[in-house]
């Protein structure tokens, strides 16, 4: 069977399992040559570890159930996307208004600033430019066409 055929079948089941679980929902599934399934999964109020650790054995328990690798010979990892991880999802830029962002455009051009609002066409952004008293603040709307990858910047 394909790679793709196995991340069908377990993105499947990931699926299904989260039914029960409405506020967290599934991002990426990838899977490494060595049978290493990768899962990542966020919530809309984020994705604590005990329910890493949970959706985990239940993920385990349900692959093996499925027998899509043959005698259990497959690993799994179950996480969130991680700080520096794109946006991918509509659901993920809702979770994330009110957090700064980095966009960079289809043509490579970049913007930061604060997600303001999130519509199923677009995103509307809040950049300031210049300190003090010459800051310019200024809302720019994007559409989700023009954008490449949206990353959530950390500020310590």
């Amino acid at each position: 069977m394909s790679t793709q055929t196995h991340i069908e079948q377990i993105t499947s089941i990931v699926n299904s399992m989260l039914e029960t679980e409405p506020s967290f929902f599934c991002v990426a599934v990838k899977i490494k040559p060595t049978q290493n399934i990768k899962i990542f999964l966020d919530g809309d109020e984020g994705l604590p570890i005990e329910k890493c650790v949970y959706f985990n054995r239940k993920l385990y328990q349900l692959t093996t159930e499925a027998g899509i690798f043959p005698e259990g010979e497959f690993s799994l990892e179950v996480s969130s996307p991680g700080v520096g991880e794109p946006l991918k999802l509509h659901r993920q830029y809702v979770k994330n208004i009110g957090r700064n962002v980095e966009v960079v455009f289809t043509d490579d051009t970049m913007k930061g600033g604060v997600l303001l609002a999130v519509t199923e066409q677009d995103i509307l952004l809040e950049q300031t430019t210049g300190k003090g008293k010459k800051a310019i603040t200024q809302q720019i709307l994007i559409p989700f066409t023009n954008i490449k990858t949206t990353t959530v910047q950390i500020k310590f």
